[in-house]
Formats: structure tokens, sequence, C-alpha cells
């Protein structure tokens, strides 16, 4: 009992120098902050982003996955968002659903020769100091039912589970069965994989059809006191029940994985409710997708809100700048961010803001004048290939020229880690040693290299000074000589734990580089 209690009281120690640490004067550029979230979205479904095409061997589908995060990463961003489950299948090996249609064609059938493309992308971005957000379609089936299903297929188990709606397959989620199947399903994926959050995105219940949604069934059967009238009431109610199951669920089995939502950009209408956005948008989450996402947010069943902005500034229905300080008001001391509709940008577009070069950018800039929203997701990592009229140059030597962390989220764990307990260096090469933690969310994921001239000030919320980061087995680092005339540098190192909370830095080391 001592020991746990030096720990923690060590840890409150540290975490006060390192608010003395923040609050030092700060010169950085506010262009280039040092905690933004920089992600893109990788989407498996119909084939969208990866692999490019069914059937394609194990060694293309692996460097198709080298080719996207090595560009991904020229590009500044520091997390992918992958799709894992897009129709009730997996991108790795699984008891519950069986593999992806989308891998070899054939649903069902594994890789040959055999891999995990799921731990293979964990380790390729973590490699490369990048989070992997898994993706998940909690209600999907099928795009179309007449494709065919795996022979192990729950559906076949299970086909009072599942509802045609159109021409696609979903889990019905009025019954509760389901609502469980899903929570194991995102059990079995934390459990069993390194993964930094739990993803969805804004499919829940369906976008509406002229049709009405079939579960006069499980209504009948689970209404739980909602009368007919009030059944949209009971549909929110069914997806707001497995949100918070789910989060509940995520954070028992591991605590620092995070839980986010990438809704349709647009809550609720004003005209159809006072605290709605002014925008006049066909389909909102709350009416037509039964999805109350701000009430997730407030209660604190979710880490993250990434709303999907797919317009541009000065849309006439759904304003991107409107819509910003929108959601920045329903942040609730959680994670906002924004996506971008980067698929949108195109020379020969029809709308001129997404013509020119400039749309994009624009609402980079505009994001970082609100501090609630603190990043941004790219729809979707394949349309970085193509012509985006500079765009790509932008990120690369302006905007994302500088290294940025994912933001920490201090209502997980807000206690930064043991420092680095000794550094020395030999010759351009620096070592260093760090204690051993006790909890798992102290234990480091990853290491800052620092550099500035000998006599020039070091401010570590500026990102000029961050030279690399480093994954959690490096403990060393050899520099290259920077100038000719081998002027003295000072090397300090600091530890990032999972959440990325940042210890205080370590004594420096003079290098002539």
């Amino acid at each position: 009992m001592r020991i746990v209690r030096l720990h923690f009281e060590m840890k409150y120690i540290l975490s006060f120098l390192f608010i003395l640490h923040i609050l030092l004067p700060v010169n950085a550029q506010s262009d280039s902050p040092k905690f933004e979230f920089r992600a893109v979205w990788v989407a498996t479904v119909a084939n969208i982003d990866w692999p490019s095409q069914t059937g394609l061997t194990t060694e293309q589908q692996k460097q198709e996955v080298l080719d996207i995060l090595n560009r991904q990463q020229q590009l500044g961003m520091n997390a992918v968002i992958l799709q894992v489950r897009p129709a009730a299948d997996a991108f790795y090996p699984s008891a519950l659903e069986p593999w992806s249609r989308y891998l070899s064609g054939i649903s069902g059938k594994a890789p040959e020769p055999f891999y995990d493309p799921l731990q293979f992308w964990i380790e390729e971005c973590h490699r490369r100091g990048m989070e992997l957000h898994a993706w998940l379609n909690p209600f999907r089936v099928a795009l179309n039912h007449r494709q065919p299903l795996a022979g192990n297929h729950v559906a076949f188990e299970h086909p009072e589970w599942i509802l045609k709606y159109g021409n696609s397959l979903y889990f019905d989620p009025g019954l509760p069965e389901t609502g469980e199947f899903v929570v194991r399903v995102v059990k079995d994926i934390v459990s069993r994989y390194d993964v930094d959050a739990i993803h969805f995105d804004d499919y829940f219940y369906p976008y509406p059809l002229k049709e009405d949604f079939p579960d006069t069934t499980s209504f009948a059967l689970h209404h739980r006191g909602f009368s007919w009238e009030n059944k949209a009431d009971w549909r929110r109610e069914n997806v707001d029940n497995i949100i918070k199951t789910l989060n509940d669920t995520i954070k028992s089995v591991k605590p620092w994985v995070k839980f986010g939502i990438s809704p349709f950009g647009v809550w609720r209408n004003k005209a159809d409710d006072p605290r709605g956005s002014d925008t006049r948008a066909g389909a909102t989450n709350y009416d037509h997708l039964y999805a109350n996402i701000i009430r997730w947010q407030e209660e604190g069943w979710i880490d993250y809100t990434l709303p999907q902005l797919y317009w541009q500034v000065g849309h006439p229905a759904a304003d991107f700048e409107k819509l910003a300080h929108w959601w920045k008001s329903h942040a609730y001391g959680r994670g906002m961010y924004v996506g971008h509709g980067v698929y949108k940008s195109d020379s020969v577009s029809e709308i001129k803001e997404w013509a020119r070069p400039g749309e994009l950018p624009k609402q980079i800039r505009l994001l970082r004048e609100i501090p609630e929203i603190t990043g941004s997701a790219f729809y979707s990592s394949k349309h970085f290939n193509r012509d985006l009229m500079g765009f790509q140059d932008t990120l690369r030597m302006s905007l994302y020229k500088n290294k940025a962390l994912v933001p920490p989220m201090p209502w997980l764990d807000h206690q930064p880690p043991f420092p680095v307990d000794k550094i020395k260096k030999r010759g351009k090469t620096v070592k260093w040693k760090t204690k051993e933690a006790d909890l798992e969310l102290d234990k480091p994921k990853h290491f800052i290299l620092y550099l500035n001239r000998k006599g020039q000030p070091l401010n570590p919320v500026d990102t000029e000074f961050i030279h690399v980061i480093l994954g959690k087995d490096e403990t060393k680092f050899r520099f290259e000589r920077i100038n000719q005339k081998r002027q003295k540098y000072e090397v300090r190192v600091s530890v990032l734990d999972r959440l990325n909370n940042e210890s205080w830095l370590s004594e420096p080391v003079i290098l002539r580089l």
C-alpha cells in the first residue's frame, strides 16, 4: 500500500509541475497547435479506399496499407479511422462474424496466405506514431440483400434479428438481442487488439426511404411502455441504450480506449427545435436516424464527436461556418473534431467553392479559431491520390508542417506519466531509460525528442521544437548533422502515455550537430 501511495503522490507532484510547465510563456505559432486531431477515414465497404479491389494477394494488400500510411504520415496525419466491420463482417479473424467479402470477394474467406489485417494496420500505425480508431457499423448486415452471406453468418442462426429495408439488410435495433450481439463484437475487438478507439459513423437507423422502417414486431414485443405515437422516442432510446452500454463495456475492458461518434452534420434544424442549428437539412440525426448525439456527449457516454460537415463555407442550407459554431456549443467538455468532405474538392466541380483551391485550407483555419474544436478528419483516403489543387502541399508545407499530438482526454486520465529516469549521450546518439509504471494507463506509448540550439530558449508548446516522436520500444535515437558549423544543441525527452498526457521534460544533453 505504501508503494501505491508513493506512486500516486509522485503523480500529483508531477501533475503540478507539468501544469507550471504548460503555463510558461508561450511563443508558439497559433497556426500550428501542439495538440490537434488530424485523421483520415479509410473506408473498406465496397472497396472505397482499401483494399482497392477484391482478390488482391496478401502482399498487395499489405503494400497498399504501407502506401496509404506513408502518404498520410507525410501529410501530417496522426490518426487513421479504419473501417473494420462495414456490414456484420470482419477485417480480422472473428468467432462471431465472417471474413469480409471486400478482401477476397467471397464472404467468409480468409486471406491467403493468412494474415490479420487489423493487427497489421495497428502495428504500422503505431510504428509511425499514429492512432488507429476501429470503425464499425452497428446495424448494417448487407448493402444488397442479394449478396450471398457466409454459411456461418449470424443471420442464419437468428433470422428473426434481420430486417430488409429497401435493397439492404439490417439488424433490428428494437430487439435487445441485436444490441447485445453488437456489444459482444466490440468487446471482442477491444479485448484482443491494441486499438486506440472504437468509432461509429452516422448509420444507426438507416436513412429513411418512402416506406417506414419495418420494426412493428419488435415494437410490439419490446415497446417498454412507449405509445405508438411516441415510436420515434422508442427508437432513439434503443440507440441511446446501445451507446451507453458500449461505452461502459469498452471502459470495463480497457479504460484508455476512446469511444467516438461521427454523426451526420446536422443534429436538428432550428425550424423543428429552438436548440437546433440554423440549417435546412433534409435529414437529421435526431429526426431521421434516431441518434440523439448531443445527449451522448452531454451524458459522457462518448469521448468525442466528429460531425461530418461536408458542406462549403456559405452553403445556403448548411453553412460550414455556422455549423462549426453550433457544434462547438455542444462539446460539453468532451472531444469535438470536424469532418471535412475532401472528396468534393475538384477543379471541375459545379459548386464554385469546391472548384477553388482555398476551401479546405479555409475550413481548417476557421476551426483553429474555435477553442472548443480541436481537430479535423478527412473523407476519404483515396482522394489524397488525385489532384486537390495543391491541398496536399498546403498540408505538408504549411498547415500540418509541424507535428501535432492527438489531444488528451482528461476525463479518462489527466495524470502525466513518470518522466525519463536517465538520459545520456554517446557521440550523436541519445539514450534514455524510464521507470516501470504500475498501471497500464501510465506506461509509455511514445517519446518526444525536443531540439533547440544552446542558448535559444526552449518553448515545449511550440511545435517547431519537436524533432521526432518515437514509439514506446525506441529508447535511443541517432541525430544527423544539421549544419557545417557543428553548433551545440540541447536535446530533451518527454514521455507520452496512452492518452497523450505528457511527462515533465528530461534534463538536457548537449550535442554538436
